[in-house]
C-alpha cells in the first residue's frame, strides 16, 4: 500500500523529507542504541542529501548505505558512493558510518557472500529506506529487463544480489525486494511530471516483474510514502 505526499517545490520536498527521516533515526538510535538507512542515488536527493546533512542526529550511532550500487571505480562519476560522501555524508553527517556494497575490484560470488553476511549482521532490517525510481518502474536496480528479475523479486532470496540491466550501463549490485521488504519505514522520493505518470502507471498495473516498484507500492504489508515535487 502507499500514500502520496505532494509537493509545489523540491525544496520544500527535501526540508520535510529531511524532518520526517530524522525522527525516525532518532527513534531508532533511542530504541536500541543504532539505526540504519539505505537511500537511492541519481540528481533526484542531492537537495534532501544535503537538508538531512544539517539535522544534528547521535550519527555516530548510525549506519548509512545504498539501495545499490553500479560496480565501478568509487571515484567515477557514476558512482552512488561518492555522491552520498558529496553530498549527504558532510555537515553534521560526517560522523556517520557508511558500508560500502562496492568492495573489491570485481563481484565475485565470494565477495557477493561476504557482503551478504556483513549486511545480515550489521544493517539488516533497515530502518529506513528511500528508494528512486527509473521511467520503466525500476527500483534500487531491481531491472525489469534483466535476466535476474525473477529472483530479485523472490521473497526468499538473497540480502544482496549481482545484477546486469540490459537497457542500463554497468554490472550492479542491489538489494532484492525480501531485504528491502524488510525496512521498517519506506519511502520512495521522485519529482517531475513524467514520474508522477511513471508512478500512476505502476499503481494501475499489477505485474510487478513489468515494474518492480509495484512491489512495494502494492504489498499490504509495507506502507509506501510516496514524496512527489514537481
Amino acid at each position: 500500500m502507499y500514500q502520496i505526499n505532494e509537493f509545489e517545490q523540491r525544496e520544500l520536498l527535501d526540508e520535510a523529507l529531511a524532518d520526517k527521516i530524522a525522527t525516525l533515526l532518532t527513534a531508532a538510535v533511542d530504541s536500541k542504541g543504532k539505526a540504519s538507512i539505505a537511500v537511492s542515488g541519481g540528481s533526484t536527493p542531492k537537495g534532501f542529501f544535503q537538508a538531512l546533512s544539517k539535522k544534528k542526529l547521535a550519527w555516530e550511532a548510525i549506519t548509512i548505505t545504498l539501495a545499490d550500487e553500479r560496480w565501478v571505480d568509487i571515484d567515477s562519476s557514476d558512482s552512488n558512493t561518492k555522491l552520498v560522501h558529496e553530498y549527504l555524508m558532510q555537515n553534521e553527517a560526517v560522523k556517520a558510518k557508511f558500508f560500502y556494497l562496492k568492495q573489491g575490484e570485481i563481484l565475485s560470488d565470494e565477495t557477493l557472500t561476504d557482503l551478504n553476511l556483513a549486511a545480515n549482521q550489521q544493517l539488516l532490517p533497515l530502518d529506513v529506506l528511500i528508494l528512486g525510481m527509473g521511467e520503466d518502474g525500476h527500483t534500487a536496480s531491481l531491472f525489469p529487463c534483466s535476466d535476474e528479475i525473477t529472483q530479485c523479486l523472490a521473497k526468499d532470496s538473497q540480502a544482496l544480489l549481482k545484477v546486469t540491466p540490459k537497457t542500463a550501463p554497468h554490472q550492479r549490485i542491489s538489494f532484492s525486494f525480501a531485504a528491502l521488504a524488510q525496512s521498517k519505514n519506506t519511502f520512495l522520493h521522485i519529482s517531475g511530471i513524467s514520474k508522477k505518470q511513471v508512478l500512476a502507471k505502476a499503481i494501475a498495473g499489477q505485474v510487478c516483474k513489468e515494474m518492480p516498484i509495484r512491489a512495494f507500492l502494492q504489498a499490504p504489508n509495507i506502507n509506501t510514502q510516496v514524496y512527489w515535487a514537481k
